[in-house]
C-alpha cells in the first residue's frame, strides 16, 4: 500500500515552500511533486511546512546520553533528536588517543551498519591546544603519518565520514590529502592557522569549516584568521552553531549573506554540536573526560574556580537552530530549512536524504507557523502522534 501526502507548503528540492506532494511506501519516496496530486491525498496539510527529515552532521550528545557511551547510550541520543526532527545524525567523538577513538567508533557500528547513524565525525585529536574549547589538552596530538596510517588502516575507518583537525599543525596538509583521497570530509576547525594556512588546507582537500568562528581566530583587521579564507572559499561548506550563544544573531547573518554572494547559500550548515545535556534537564553532564554545567540554555565547562568555563557544545537540537536563524537573524525559511536539510546531506555526501525526491527515505518535519516540530516522520513511520485525525504512534505510511 501507498500513502499520499499534499502539504500546501513545503520545501521543495530547488529550496523553496510552494504546493507539492508525496506518495510514500516501504518508507521510502516512490513519487513527488509540484502543485495538484494526481489523486486525492490521503493526507492533506494545509497548516505548517513540511520539510525533509533534518540532517545533523556535528553532535556529540543529547536526551542525558553521549555517542562516547556506546550503542545503548546512542540509541538514547537518537531518539531524543528524532522526536525533535533529526532523522540522520552523524556521531561526533571527542578527543582521545586514537586507540580509545577507533574503539569508541566500533562500538557504534552496529548503528553505522543499519544505517541507524550515518557515520562518524572525529572532532580531535588534531586540534590546537590554544583553541581547544571543550577538548582535554592532554589528549590533544599532531596528525603525524603513523598516526593517520593508525586511523585509515583500521576497520573503524569504514565506519567514518568526517575529521576536524587544525592545519597548522606539524603533518596537517598531508594528512588533509590523504583523508580527503580515503573519501573523508575534512573540516577545519579549534585553530589558530592565519589566512595562508587555511588557504593551504583548502587547496590540499580540506571542504568545510567546523562551527565556524567557534574555537579559531577571528576576522581582526590584521590577522583576520581562517574565517576570511573559508568565506571567500567558494566551495567550502561552513558550520553554523545558531544557537543565540555561540554566534550573534547577527554573525549569523553577515555569515549567510556573504556566503550567498560567494557560492551560494548552499554552502550554509546549520549544527547543533549538542552534548549530552541537549532535549534533557538541566545541570551536570560529561563531554568526554570533563565535566559540563548545564544552565539557563547554556553548555560550559566545570570551572574549579567557580568562574564561567568555556562553551561546552550546545544544550539545543537542529530544530532550534533552524528556529533561531529565522526568528532571530532573519534568514529566508527555505535556506534555513535547507541548511538543516539538503546541504548538510550534500557536504557528507548522503544521497537519499535532505530533499523530498522519488527514492529517498521517508523522513519528514512539519513544522508550525512559529517553526517548532509538530510532527516526524521517519522511515515513513509517524513518531509519536502525526498530524491529520487522532493520535497515531509508530504507524507504519501505508
Amino acid at each position: 500500500m501507498t500513502q499520499l501526502i499534499l502539504a500546501e507548503a513545503a520545501l521543495t528540492p530547488e529550496g523553496d515552500l510552494g504546493r507539492y506532494w508525496l506518495r510514500l511506501a516501504q518508507g521510502r519516496i516512490l513519487d513527488a511533486g509540484h502543485g495538484h496530486p494526481p489523486e486525492t491525498p490521503d493526507l492533506h496539510l494545509t497548516e505548517g511546512v513540511l520539510a525533509p527529515g533534518f540532517v545533523d552532521v556535528h553532535a556529540h550528545g543529547g536526551g542525558g546520553a553521549a555517542f562516547t557511551e556506546g550503542a545503548d547510550a546512542a540509541g538514547t541520543v537518537l531518539t531524543a533528536h528524532r522526536h525533535r526532527g533529526t532523522t540522520t545524525m552523524l556521531a561526533s567523538l571527542v578527543s582521545a588517543p586514537i586507540p580509545a577513538l577507533l574503539d569508541q567508533a566500533e562500538r557504534l557500528r552496529p548503528l553505522v551498519e543499519t544505517g541507524e547513524l550515518a557515520g562518524i565525525h572525529l572532532e580531535g585529536p588534531w586540534l590546537s591546544c590554544a583553541h581547544r574549547g571543550a577538548h582535554e589538552a592532554s589528549l590533544l596530538s599532531d596528525p603525524t603519518p603513523e598516526a593517520v596510517s593508525a586511523v585509515l588502516e583500521h576497520q573503524a575507518a569504514e565506519l567514518l565520514r568526517y575529521v576536524t583537525l587544525a592545519p597548522e599543525l606539524p603533518g596537517a596538509l598531508e594528512a588533509v590529502a590523504r583523508l580527503q583521497a580515503a573519501g573523508l570530509v575534512v573540516g577545519v576547525g579549534h585553530t589558530g592557522a592565519d589566512v595562508a594556512q587555511t588557504r593551504a588546507a583548502l587547496s590540499a582537500g580540506a571542504s568545510a569549516a567546523t562551527h565556524l568562528f567557534n574555537a579559531m581566530l577571528g576576522l581582526h583587521h590584521r590577522e583576520p584568521g581562517p574565517p576570511l579564507a573559508l568565506l571567500e572559499d567558494s566551495t567550502a561548506f561552513l558550520e553554523l552553531i545558531s544557537d543565540g550563544v555561540h554566534l550573534d544573531p547577527e554573525m549569523v547573518r553577515y555569515v549567510w549573506h556573504s556566503a550567498a554572494r560567494n557560492g551560494g547559500p548552499r554552502r550554509l550548515v546549520l549544527v547543533s554540536d549538542a552534548m549530552a545535556g541537549a532535549a534533557a534537564p538541566e545541570g551536570r553532564y560529561a563531554l568526554g573526560t570533563l565535566n559540563v554545567d548545564v544552565a539557563d540554555g547554556v553548555a560550559r565547562l566545570q570551572a574549579p574556580d567557580g568562574a564561567q568555563g568555556a562553551i561546552a557544545g550546545s544544550a539545543v537540537t537542529l530544530a532550534e537552530a533552524v528556529r533561531r536563524s529565522i526568528l532571530d537573524a532573519g534568514i529566508a525559511p527555505g535556506e534555513a530549512l535547507m541548511a538543516a536539510t539538503a546541504n548538510p546531506a550534500e557536504m557528507i555526501g548522503l544521497a537519499d536524504v535532505g530533499r523530498l525526491l522519488p527514492g529517498g527515505r521517508a523522513d519528514l518535519v512539519l513544522l508550525d507557523p512559529a517553526w517548532q516540530v509538530n510532527s516526524v516522520m521517519r522511515r515513513g513511520r509517524w513518531l509519536g502522534e502525526a498530524p491529520g485525525p487522532g493520535p497515531q504512534t509508530d504507524a507504519p505510511a501505508g
